[in-house]
């Protein structure tokens, strides 16, 4: 079972205001620590949990631990920054060619204004 789906149960089984506020709570939590319940909770021990709240997470404890779920590692987050891809030879060739037909272009276009100026200047 997923961790969310504990956290369904519990829903069903408390259906009251207190226990779904702290679970909404702990959900929060879990989109901040990246669904670490152990860093979830130790970052709740810092809030007011709603009154019968501290109950329903300990219950969520003790089922994510015995289901493994407690202290979850997806290791680092792929959306931060995402490692730089090594570059390869057909892609800085292709690059280079770029670079290359950019600066011809450039350096035609200073040419044709320079020829126009001195026909201008010439008056012909």
């Amino acid at each position: 079972m997923s961790l969310y789906g504990i956290i369904a149960d519990l829903r069903r089984e408390h259906p009251t205001t207190a226990a779904t506020q702290t679970l909404d709570l702990v959900v929060a939590e879990l989109g901040k620590t990246r669904d670490n319940l152990k860093e979830a909770v130790a970052n709740l021990e810092s809030k007011a949990l709603p009154s019968g709240g501290k109950p329903v997470v300990d219950q969520l404890v003790q089922r994510a631990r015995t289901d493994g779920l407690y202290d979850v590692d997806y290791g680092p987050d792929p959306y931060d920054k995402p490692p730089p891809e090594p570059l390869d030879e057909g892609t800085a060739g292709i690059g280079a060619l770029l670079a290359i037909s950019s600066l011809v272009g450039v350096a035609l276009a200073v040419v044709a204004v320079i020829v126009g100026l001195n026909a201008i200047a010439s008056g012909g």
